[in-house]
């Protein structure tokens, strides 16, 4: 269990590091911009829409089997990271469901008719397999500059703040 780090006095940040969190906020604009939207745009391929592309990475990273996932609990996860309306929701899975993108299907829930449940087609899975790939490209471009010692601690880093914004809902 790691101890929460209180600030080390005026101007100090966690564990008494000077002005860290502000440090750390100067460095989040650059990377969420910079970083963030070059592997947001490599996992588009010019195809989809970032809201479309955070669908489906929801339904593979936290759906059933990877594959398919209440309606509801995307716009739930999605409200928490855009702003963006249900009928926005809704709109954009039709579009993924019709051609010529035939992504997914959407099926009534069997627990409520009004309800949906959202699937990966076959093309669907297909998608995802090279959308993966090509944001796995595009962060492998940046982590061939990194030691493996670099790399150890970037993944750490990065559960850790998962771990800790998760703590916050």
């Amino acid at each position: 269990m790691t101890a929460k780090r209180t600030s080390g006095g005026k101007g100090k940040g966690a564990g008494g590091i000077p002005a860290a969190a502000l440090r750390f906020l100067e460095y989040y604009y650059p990377i969420h911009y910079k970083a963030g939207i070059g592997v947001e745009d490599a996992l588009r391929a010019g195809q989809l829409s970032r809201h479309q592309v955070a669908m489906l990475w929801l339904i593979h990273s936290e759906g059933q089997d990877g594959r398919q996932m209440n309606r509801k609990a995307i716009e739930r996860s999605l409200e928490s990271w855009f702003e963006i309306s249900g009928a926005a929701i809704t709109k954009a899975l039709r579009v993924m469901a019709q051609p010529p993108l035939e992504l997914v299907r959407l099926v009534e829930d069997p627990k409520s008719g009004r309800e949906k449940i959202v699937i990966l087609t076959p093309k669907g899975e297909a998608h995802m397999k090279k959308m993966i790939a090509g944001g796995e490209a595009y962060v492998q471009r940046i982590i061939d500059h990194m030691s493996d010692e670099e790399i150890a601690q970037g993944l750490h880093f990065f559960r850790r703040v998962s771990e800790i914004v998760d703590g916050f809902r």
